[in-house]
């Protein structure tokens, strides 16, 4: 199971890390942190020597009831970093977090090798028009309205029967585009509450049957914290067990906040694969 990044194949049959770079000020956990070019090279070269092998920025803060940001705003957030990035290091493989096809395309120009969409093209319509243009990976989230109203919108007839169908829709639309490289986010804590959350944890290996990288975004998360009476900040011990459990269903890439800890996840439960 591979994807293609910018002329490099990257094997998914191993799980991989992805490193989450957070531009936004309001992000629930690590908003506002990184707020000049020191600090963001610094944290881009700690996840890479940490082990992940993609970087995912966003500069619209997708948690539950943010504020909405401009397109323009966005653009400023987001371009100047990532040309910081790539100048300083020139091989990261770098995953853009919007669901606005412009900034997705111009974004690629720029040298991103992955765009990574809340909203599988729900929120702007000429978004698969713009991966199936450039041929990069797409991971294709499930989502329910907006970040501003998905909250109200957890309410499902059978929640695993409708995502994949929600997904089964989504591939037939990217296969008639001749999409290739697709990545599949069933969305934790989007439009869905901490018991959905932990049904959809418990059932991941269903969406197996899709034939698709799967990556989850659970890290420092609600479903996590409020379950612990705890807060993000004291998620990482929690995060890293539900890892584990993901793994063992199927997982193929884990978005992260904390890649250390993630890659060593990783390998302990390859090794545990490996000697079953």
């Amino acid at each position: 199971m591979t994807i293609n990044c910018k002329g490099s194949l990257i094997d998914l049959s191993s799980p991989k890390v992805m490193g989450i770079l957070n531009l936004t000020p309001d992000s629930f956990y690590d908003g506002g942190k990184h707020k000049d070019a020191k600090a963001v090279l610094d944290q881009v070269e700690l996840m890479l020597n940490n082990g992940a092998t993609f970087i995912d920025m966003g500069a619209y803060s997708s948690r539950p009831g943010a504020e909405h940001v401009s397109e323009d705003e966005e653009m400023q957030r987001l371009f100047p970093v990532m040309e910081l990035i790539l100048k300083h290091f020139p091989s990261t493989l770098i995953s853009i977090d919007t669901f606005r096809a412009n900034i997705a395309a111009q974004s690629i120009e720029i040298g991103a090798a992955l765009i990574n969409d809340i909203s599988a093209g729900n929120l702007d319509a000429k978004m698969f028009d713009v991966v199936a243009q450039y041929q990069v990976p797409y991971i294709m989230m499930h989502l329910k309205g907006t970040p501003q109203s998905m909250q109200k919108q957890a309410v499902y007839d059978d929640l695993m029967k409708d995502l994949l169908l929600y997904f089964s829709k989504k591939l037939h639309i990217a296969r008639d585009k001749k999409i290739n490289d697709i990545i599949i986010d069933p969305g934790f804590g989007f439009a869905k509450t901490t018991e959905q959350n932990y049904q959809l944890l418990n059932h991941l290996n269903m969406f197996q049957t899709l034939r698709k990288p799967i990556l989850i975004g659970l890290s420092r998360k609600s479903m996590i914290y409020k379950i612990l009476k705890s807060s993000p900040k004291e998620a990482l011990n929690g995060t890293t067990a539900l890892h584990s459990i993901a793994l063992l269903k199927g997982v193929n890439i884990l978005r992260v906040h904390d890649v250390k800890e993630a890659f060593e996840c990783v390998q302990l439960i390859e090794k545990l694969k490996a000697n079953t």
